[in-house]
């Protein structure tokens, strides 16, 4: 008896199907994963620019706080791990 092409046809769209759907899912758990990723990196960078207007808001306020002197030396200060 000759197998039936339709049938064969059937099943290997059907195969076709179900490694689409599981690629499908494994795509869209990668996009959820990189979002949350996103929304965290953003939330860091926010509370950082916060913190450095905060203390940049010391700095130029009249208080016992003063800024270091710029290094013009070039290599690093003794005891560094540079």
């Amino acid at each position: 008896m000759i197998p039936d092409p339709r049938a064969a046809q059937i099943e290997r769209l059907k195969e076709q199907v179900c490694g689409l759907k599981e690629r499908l899912a494994a795509r869209d758990a990668q996009i959820n994963g990189l979002t949350d990723f996103r929304e965290r990196a953003l939330s860091q960078i926010a509370a950082q620019r916060t913190e450095i207007e905060r203390l940049r808001d010391a700095l130029a306020a009249p208080s016992n706080v003063l800024a270091l002197p710029n290094s013009s030396r070039a290599s690093a200060p003794y005891g560094s791990c540079g």
